[in-house]
């Protein structure tokens, strides 16, 4: 089974599944409402598993130089800056590949799988082609752009986020739903950060409400640094609002100083913020049109499973096109490959959040940190069985 895809968004997830189903045979083009693709995020967890789907697609050596491994993470006292769970830790750990989860900056991994995607077909990604419809009529799919222009494929693929377009028209008409936190980030020179890294490489700082985490990216050269807060006065829309050091640190002004520090010396250009928004869990296909990522399933950043989620969705999605017998068994099958892995992280992503986002960090303990997760980390799309 051959034929044409159309892929809304050349996010993560969506030059996943290009870059899976070029080397499948397949005829992709990715459609971008962007205008160019540029160095967009921060910091990103790789899962070992998405890693390893990676690697099998032909970027692994890539992603090793770009990426690090994530070290054991410590969870700190908001106020003293007291381990309360892991360890605090300053060494580099030992960098076993994609046997363990990476860090890597979601810029680098988007250059990456984009310039795999190019070498496959330099004619793949198509930018700035906002998608307003999307229609089938049970054989064939089509896309409608801003700019008046119509396409037409075999499967339409929505790759294209929380407030997807095509979930909205198609599957599922309610908007997504403001979860009562705000995210703050930003990347610190790692000389700039020094002085306040006396805790180790990665900590996470947890308080009534709120946590503060950073790690290293790019051979330990930057700092990323993530804030999560609860805070029900949410007004903006989209998720790279500019944000004020004066307002992230009026978040977290009874923190420790080294957090408090680290919020002094965010660069004012690189400081965002943003809303975190959920919708709830739906059937992904409908004919010949199927959601993938954030589109699908949207979570809470609580586990940083997020890209992992999407980039394994298109793996899965490849495979599950490449041994069925027709779209539809194709689609059944990725849906029933992917949901209680989905639903898993779903859950626990969500529990994870509230117990370090506890109403009193003096009087609760931590059982794991998210990188010692091995069930949710170590999920391999490569050899998840697949029922075709």
């Amino acid at each position: 089974m051959r034929g044409t895809i159309a892929i809304i968004g050349a996010g993560l997830g969506g030059l996943t599944a290009a870059l899976a189903l070029l080397r499948k045979g397949w005829a992709v083009r990715v459609y971008e409402q962007a205008p160019v693709l540029g160095e967009v995020g921060a910091g990103i967890t790789l899962s070992s598993g998405a890693g390893r789907g990676l690697a099998m697609l032909g970027v692994g050596s890539e992603l090793l130089a770009a990426s690090l491994p994530v070290p054991d993470v410590a969870f700190a006292h908001y106020r003293t800056g007291a381990l309360l769970a892991g360890r605090f830790d300053k060494g580099a750990p030992p960098d076993r590949g994609f046997e363990t989860p990476r860090h890597i900056h979601r810029a680098d991994l988007h250059r990456i799988l984009f310039d795999a995607v190019r070498a496959a077909d330099p004619e793949a990604v198509q930018t700035n082609k906002r998608l307003v419809r999307a229609e089938q009529d049970g054989a064939r799919a089509a896309a409608f752009f801003a700019d008046d222009s119509r396409v037409g494929a075999d499967l339409l693929i929505a790759a294209d986020g929380t407030r997807s377009v095509v979930r909205q028209q198609l599957f599922d008409a309610a908007p997504p739903q403001f979860a009562g936190q705000i995210a703050f980030r930003c990347l610190i020179p790692r000389d700039v950060a020094t002085p306040f890294m006396n805790a180790g490489n990665a900590v996470v700082s947890v308080g009534a409400g709120r946590i503060f985490h950073r790690y290293l990216l790019r051979g330990g050269s930057l700092v990323n640094v993530i804030g999560i807060a609860r805070n029900d006065n949410w007004r903006e829309d989209g998720w790279h609002t500019p944000a004020t050091v004066a307002e992230f640190l009026a978040e977290y002004h009874d923190f420790h100083p080294d957090v408090t520090g680290l919020i002094r010396r965010a660069p004012p250009e690189n400081l965002i913020k943003w809303g975190l928004f959920v919708r709830p869990p739906i059937a992904w296909s409908i004919g010949r049109i199927v959601l993938l990522g954030d589109a699908a399933h949207p979570i809470l950043p609580f586990l940083g499973l997020g890209a992992a989620l999407a980039m394994e969705d298109g793996v899965v999605l490849a495979r599950a096109l490449d041994a069925a017998p027709d779209m539809e068994s194709a689609l059944n099958a990725y849906q029933a490959a992917r949901l209680e892995r989905v639903e898993n992280v779903r859950v626990e992503t969500i529990r994870q959040g509230e117990t370090i986002q506890a109403t009193d960090p003096d009087h609760y303990g931590l059982t794991h940190s998210p990188s010692q997760n091995v069930n949710l980390f170590d999920y391999d799309p490569c050899t998840v069985p697949l029922h075709v």
